[in-house]
């Protein structure tokens, strides 16, 4: 007997709701740390030392401005929520050190306000006067428990002594000797980070017990910072720019080998305090919001929200599978699951109008450095920082200038700006970006003006210049630049994207009619492949070799034209919404890049995003 699917066709499956991808889901609802409001302290200061972790520590002691500065000797308990006054230490200092629990501590050194070497003992119901320190030390780091804890650094030097439940014995001295530094971790696995040695530090050092070596640095100098964790799960926060006054909201997490810019604290201190168990659960309290001057009670804690790829199992959601075909019983519609289709956003506009900056990093962590006012050739020194939300202005470049070679692969903390032009003068000039400031480091061999550039800060390629065009290829390796295999077509205005052996040149001005060729780099020669759909300039492009996004430009009118590549050809996709030549561009990748600033042809701060989804669900017409 014949069946009715047999007779009409083939069976849908029918949902109740659309599928969400375990992979969508976590983008979604990424998991990651973020600080958020905690119980105030009873007493505002900055405390001279905490220990303990998120839902237990103590704000041991403390002080704070004006000169002579007002110390207490006040004791406060976190229970998770909230601050209880619990028994005085003996001596009141601030700028002091903290190691242990709740209820079972130690406090050493300080400043009453000259440095101390007292060191106390608290079990959990008073304080005890205990061994001192063999030297008078303030601004120092200290780690450990109260029967086995180290004094790292400060005032007095390189020194560090070690605690052994009863006596201190001076141990090996760090390498780098600095003040307001902080240290997290134990007497046989330590890490010191940060502090003033005059200047302010990015210095990281690890202890194994025995002595110190230093590691990969901090992403951004600062001194005055808070601390928490172990050696190999650490996080350090807020923080001062001494000797001014600029303090600091900057997270960066510990992970044994790298520190990582993180989520910032809310409120931007320095003196601040902190425990916590690993830099996934930590408290940070107290401090000055000004480098020195405001104290504040405020109490952030920092946790982790969202899903955890580790445990939460892909079994829970809905898997969307590409060519998967349904019903959906609640909206009654018949549904197809597509591959992900790429489109443009409005993003935050940038702090100053310019057109022909350069780009790197990705694009809610970008970086935007130098470009032109009005008229185009005013050129500018300006860096801004995006994170997705807003643009600040930070370190301005040491020579202002417009179309240069980036290396679009870098970051926000090390970023290349390879020659470009001043307006009346092209040059050979190149800067070198470490976070907070540009150091001009050595020069391209030739000037590649109007041109484009591929790669990370030390590996970069700096393809092509202009005005007049040329074919012209330079390899950055972090300190010098050479001479490699010239572009099949010389030409300027045009756009590059991917690694410094692995590159993709497309489009430009050849001299002549604009251009839509594009050449391949495999590291040693380049190869023509197959052209852009529209020949144009001065456009907008990111990506890699085999994966990239050529957006806007000039052909010689502004156009919107979208293209996607995928290794083999360009295909048009969606549009961008303004048309514009010279914006800056950003994107590691094809999925997720900016176009920045321009001229349509007037100057524009206008920024817009591109972004691909992991899939696209489609409504099918059954009528």
């Amino acid at each position: 007997m014949s069946e009715y699917k047999g007779i009409k066709g083939f069976q849908v499956q029918t949902r109740t709701e659309d599928p969400v991808p375990y992979a969508q889901a976590l983008a979604d609802d990424p998991y990651a740390g973020v600080w958020s409001s905690g119980g105030s302290l009873n007493t505002t200061r900055y405390a001279g030392a905490g220990n303990g972790i998120l839902t237990a520590s103590l704000a041991i002691s403390g002080g704070g401005l004006p000169s002579p500065p007002t110390i207490t000797a006040n004791v406060e308990q976190y229970d998770g929520s909230s601050w209880t006054e619990i028994a005085n230490v003996n001596t009141a200092r601030s700028e002091g050190a903290g190691a242990g629990t709740t209820t079972a501590g130690l406090f050493f050194g300080g400043g009453t306000p000259s440095a101390v070497a007292n060191n106390e003992n608290w079990n959990g119901s008073s304080w005890t006067e205990v061994g001192d320190l063999n030297s008078a030390v303030r601004y120092h780091g200290g780690d450990g428990t109260s029967t086995a804890a180290l004094q790292v650094s400060g005032s007095t030097g390189a020194d560090v002594e070690q605690w052994n439940g009863s006596a201190w014995t001076e141990v090996n001295d760090v390498n780098t000797p600095r003040s307001t530094l902080d240290s997290v971790g134990t007497t046989t696995a330590s890490v010191a980070f940060g502090g003033r040695e005059p200047t302010i530090s990015v210095k990281t050092e690890l202890w194994n017990g025995s002595n110190w070596t230093e590691v990969n640095d901090l992403n951004n100098a600062r001194g005055e910072l808070g601390g928490a964790g172990t050696s190999t799960s650490g996080l350090a926060f807020g923080g001062s720019n001494q000797p001014t006054a600029g303090s600091f909201t900057n997270t960066e997490s510990w992970d044994g080998t790298n520190w990582t810019e993180v989520n910032d604290l809310a409120t931007a201190r320095a003196r601040i305090k902190g425990g916590g168990a690993s830099n996934s659960s930590a408290l940070g309290f107290g401090g000055t919001t000004d480098g020195g001057g405001t104290q504040v009670n405020v109490t952030e804690e920092w946790t982790f929200s969202g899903l955890d790829p580790s445990t939460t199992p892909a079994a829970d959601y809905a898997d969307a599978i590409t060519g998967d075909f349904y019903y959906n019983s609640t909206t009654g519609q018949f549904k197809n699951i597509v591959t992900g289709v790429g489109s443009w956003s409005s993003g935050a506009s940038l702090g100053s109008a310019s057109g022909g900056r350069g780009g790197a990093g990705p694009y809610h962590a970008a970086i935007a450095f130098g470009g032109t006012g009005s008229p185009p050739t005013a050129a500018q020194a300006i860096t801004e920082l995006y994170d997705g939300s807003s643009w600040t202005e930070t370190g301005d470049m040491n020579t202002a200038r417009f179309m240069m070679c980036p290396a679009q692969q870098g970051s926000q903390t090390a970023a290349l700006a390879a020659t470009g032009t001043t307006g009346p003068t092209d040059g050979t000039l190149n800067e070198l970006w470490n976070g907070s400031s540009w150091t001009e480091v050595n020069e391209t061999n030739s000037t590649h003006a109007y041109a484009c550039g591929a790669g990370t800060s030390t590996a970069a390629l700096a393809i092509g210049a202009g005005p007049s065009p040329r074919a012209i290829n330079e390899s950055w390796d972090g300190t010098n630049w050479t001479e490699v295999g010239d572009l099949n077509s010389g030409r300027y205005f045009e756009q590059g994207a991917g690694t410094q052996t692995a590159a993709l040149v497309f489009a430009g001005d050849p001299g002549g009619p604009f251009t839509a060729n594009t050449e391949s780099w495999d590291g040693s020669s380049w190869t023509e492949v197959s052209d852009l759909n529209t020949a144009r300039s001065t456009g907008g492009g990111f990506g890699t070799q085999t994966s990239a996004i050529m957006a806007t430009g000039y052909t010689p009118s502004f156009v919107t034209n979208t293209e996607q590549w995928d290794g083999t050809s360009w295909t048009e996709v969606n549009d961008v919404a303004t048309a514009r030549n010279r914006p800056g561009s950003n994107g590691a990748t094809a999925t997720a890049g900016l176009i920045v600033g321009g001229y349509t042809p007037t100057i524009v701060t206008n920024v817009e995003e591109w972004e691909i989804a992991d899939f696209a669900i489609k409504t099918v017409t059954t009528s």
